[in-house]
């Protein structure tokens, strides 16, 4: 590469190492997730219905497969090295344009198209930033570009089918068939999309560090649950208000459903999902990243979506000094917090039969018991919702925790063996900076 270009003078594209780790332009990229999350949230709050629900689910989709796209690359080149940045930072512009967008892409089809404009505007740019990037990435590997020529129909019919669903509908007179055609061409971009990753296949992939891809994943979905408290934030309107103890009670269950929720990820099945993408090779490490990382977290972060929005509903009604605290929980809340939370359960379920090829029997009982309690928490006080539900959450926990003792210790055991294996290897390599420095013969 010529030292007089742009490209010279911000340094060459550096590839990722077998054992990378995520870097500091990834989580700083990751920043304009948490608002996409966020918008996709508030703007459904707006007004929770099953038309706002789909859209929110197809924006998601859509959403999540440039994600995944995104993290495909970074597994061939570092993101923050060299001129990649650069690029980088026009996708992330071009995201946060289209997440901007979102709140006027699904309004009526038949007026101002400005807004499913930008976002199909916006969603081109991003999809080719990551194209130019991987296509620099295997230049000199003939085999992947072959196998990148496959996801080339995906790619061009996404972008212009959305280009479609932002022209076509207000063109039509009927607003119940402008919006049908719209989120048909939506619904038809997330099958095109996810279809094309099973087609494809395998073969002429790989994923050099298996534990950047894990990593990776992981804090995006800690970055999800965060929506959650954001969302119990919203709902408990504790700025500007005396503060009630319902609302600081419904405020801190928040909080222990949502850590309970990350505890049935983080605590056992994370760890020894990574341990299995690093046993496999090859083929099956394609995989298993593809189906259980790429396609099954899908299902989590839209739980996590879903339950966000009916705690903030539960605890927003909580927290207003003039609604009854005896009244049962207004509105969708209560389905909607304890479907997403199935949903969110039932997708890690799902990740660790892919992985670790078991099913937790405490998983299965608590989606069961939670599904029959729906009829229950709906006439129940709001508070009185809550708290069921976190007991539920927490009780699966603690049951996992007596229960499966002996697996935990043992997977604790291995992890914390690699990690000091790990760091003593690094501590030896940088002991190197302490050593003296050998003279020169003429010194």
């Amino acid at each position: 590469m010529s030292g007089f270009g742009w490209r010279g003078r911000l340094g060459p594209a550096v590839p990722v190492a077998p054992g990378a780790r995520v870097d500091r332009f990834e989580v700083f990229f990751d920043l304009v997730f948490v608002f996409s999350f966020f918008i996709i949230t508030r703007a459904t709050a707006l007004q929770v219905s099953g038309s706002a629900l789909l859209h929110a689910l197809l924006v998601l989709a859509v959403l999540w497969w440039s994600w995944v796209v995104h993290s495909i690359v970074a597994t061939r080149i570092r993101l923050g090295e060299g001129f990649v940045p650069v690029l980088m930072t026009v996708g992330m512009a071009a995201l946060f344009t289209f997440a901007l967008s979102l709140p006027n892409a699904f309004r009526d089809p038949r007026g101002n198209a400005a807004g499913p404009i930008v976002a199909a505007v916006s969603y081109t740019v991003i999809r080719g930033v990551h194209l130019l990037l991987y296509l620099h990435a295997v230049r000199d590997s003939p085999n992947e570009r072959r196998q990148l020529l496959r996801f080339m129909p995906e790619l061009v019919g996404s972008t212009l089918l959305l280009g479609v669903a932002a022209l076509i509908p207000p063109k039509i007179d009927d607003l119940l068939s402008a919006a049908a055609v719209r989120d048909g061409l939506w619904a038809t971009v997330v099958v095109l999309q996810y279809s094309t990753g099973l087609i494809a296949g395998t073969w002429g992939w790989g994923v050099a560090s298996a534990e950047h891809w894990t990593e990776r994943y992981d804090l995006i979905l800690i970055i999800a649950l965060g929506e959650s408290v954001i969302s119990v934030g919203v709902g408990s309107n504790l700025l500007g208000q005396p503060p009630t103890w319902e609302a600081v009670a419904a405020a801190v269950l928040g909080i222990f459903f949502t850590a309970a929720l990350w505890w049935a990820h983080y605590d056992m099945i994370g760890p020894a999902a990574r341990i299995a993408l690093h046993a496999a090779e090859d083929g099956p490490r394609v995989a298993m990243a593809r189906d259980a990382y790429a396609y099954l977290f899908l299902p989590m972060i839209a739980g996590i979506i879903l339950f966000a929005l009916g705690a903030e509903m539960i605890v927003h009604q909580v927290a207003d000094p003039h609604v009854p605290q005896h009244l049962p929980t207004q509105g969708p809340g209560v389905p909607l917090l304890f479907g997403g939370v199935i949903c969110y359960l039932c997708g890690n379920m799902l990740f660790q039969l892919r992985t670790l090829r078991t099913l937790s029997w405490t998983r299965v009982g608590t989606v069961l018991l939670l599904a029959v309690s729906i009829p229950l928490a709906v006439h129940l006080p709001a508070l009185a919702a809550l708290t069921l539900l976190t007991a539920i959450t927490v009780g699966m926990v603690a049951t996992e925790v007596i229960v499966f003792d002996e697996g935990r210790r043992a997977l604790r055991g291995l992890v914390f063996e690699e990690r000091t294996s790990h760091e003593a290897h690094e501590a030896a390599y940088r002991a190197r900076w302490h050593e003296p420095h050998e003279r020169d013969e003429g010194e």
